[in-house]
């Protein structure tokens, strides 16, 4: 039970006055007040302070209460009914397993809201990115994302929220929908990095009001369960350039344009590797594709004379890069209504349902796509590589009708 009265907080001696429930009245022999909490937090005692008594007029039902509503955990200056209600708060609190300072001192940090933590972000991440691919960043936000969250303080931001933002582009514009939930993604964790959030941004819970998009974007993809026979039909057929290039793309789950200007100095037969430089990537940032046997095979039965260091691997007439257009027309040719982009689609499809114990990180990393967290970053460059082998052989396994029963 309570022993404090709000007579008996002005008139207490110097030393420390228990109140129940780990309050107390802390006096100083000069006579000055304070409270504090005493609570139990991951199993060690912790000692917080809660704010200067309060022996105004008001403390005893008298006088005027102030004309500004100041948040509880805000304030400094406190009767004893606040400090019992402030203590019974960050109690709660330590029992959710939060940390009750970081509580009582959320509201007097300054949280920016969205608008103002892209912006910082922005200006943290853009150096050293293609200026074009900077400037998109911001716009696609201001456009997509400011009119629902633009507001918003970005600790008050959950998945219902992107949900929001996301659900009128999220089939009409899918591949700008994933764009925008990334960018989204990247502001929040920087936000959760400079400790204005306690988490970083939300996962799968974003898209769980969301419909399924279409498969392949704004591209058309083939389903994954019909890729080993279209394989099948360009094994048998005579390897020209055009279908040596396809089988070779729907191996690696590459972009058309990075097949296109790829040269056998890229190609590293002894590590099973293809480097690609920035300049043909479309993040502009090289990556490492690995190679699977079967996507060995394509490129070994492609060398013949070809393989002067310098040379396209996949030439087209005279020596030069083929046509954009030249793997869609292979694809025609077969009587297949599919674009030859969507088959990074295909094979995103098919990691996900076939091989769900991978990672959704090293699918991306697959698929060259950026991963905006800077630990999965750096883990992506040690031991991704070598899930990546994994998952890639696996998948040459599964195009060839070589995947175990």
């Amino acid at each position: 039970m309570a022993k404090l009265t709000a007579p008996a907080v002005r008139a207490a001696a110097p030393g420390r006055h228990h109140d129940g429930d780990g309050l107390y009245l802390n006096v100083q022999p000069g006579g000055a007040r304070s409270w504090l909490l005493r609570v139990q937090v991951d199993g060690k005692r912790r000692d917080i302070g809660l704010g200067t008594a309060d022996l105004s007029p008001r403390s005893v039902g008298k006088g005027t209460p102030s004309p500004i509503d100041i948040p509880l955990l805000q304030r400094k200056l406190l009767t004893l009914a606040e400090a019992r209600e402030k203590a019974r708060m960050l109690r709660e609190a330590a029992k959710a397993g939060l940390d009750p300072i970081l509580e009582r001192d959320r509201e007097r940090r300054r949280i920016p809201k969205f608008r103002d933590a892209a912006k910082e972000a922005h200006a943290a991440w853009k150096d050293g990115r293609k200026d074009k691919e900077a400037a998109t960043f911001l716009r696609s936000l201001e456009i997509h994302a400011y009119p629902v969250i633009g507001d918003m303080r970005v600790d008050a931001i959950a998945a219902s929220d992107i949900s929001k933002v996301l659900a009128p582009i999220w089939t009409s514009k899918p591949d700008m929908g994933r764009k925008v939930r990334q960018r989204i993604g990247r502001v929040l964790n920087f936000a959760h990095g400079k400790g204005w959030r306690a988490s970083e941004a939300p996962g799968k819970s974003v898209t769980a009001s969301l419909p399924r998009q279409p498969k392949g974007g704004n591209y058309r993809a083939m389903p994954y369960t019909d890729v080993p026979a279209l394989v099948e039909q360009l094994r048998g057929k005579s390897p020209t350039s055009g279908r040596q290039a396809l089988l070779f793309q729907i191996l690696t789950a590459a972009r058309p344009g990075e097949v296109r200007a790829a040269t056998w100095q890229q190609i590293d037969f002894d590590k099973a590797e293809w480097n690609r430089p920035a300049s043909i990537m479309k993040a502009g940032e090289a990556h490492t594709v690995t190679l699977s046997k079967a996507a060995v095979d394509v490129l070994k039965a492609a060398r013949g004379e070809r393989a002067r260091p310098d040379a396209l691997v996949f030439p087209g007439r005279g020596g030069g890069m083929f046509s954009n257009m030249t793997l869609n027309k292979v694809l025609k040719d077969h009587d297949q209504p599919y674009d030859a982009h969507g088959f990074r689609s295909s094979f995103r499809d098919w990691a996900a349902e076939r091989m769900p114990e991978t990672p959704d990180a090293v699918a991306e990393a697959a698929l060259a796509h950026i991963v905006s967290d800077k630990v999965v970053r750096a883990y992506k460059r040690t031991t991704f590589i070598e899930m990546r082998r994994e998952l890639l052989e696996a998948w040459g396994h599964f195009a060839c009708r070589e995947e175990s029963a």
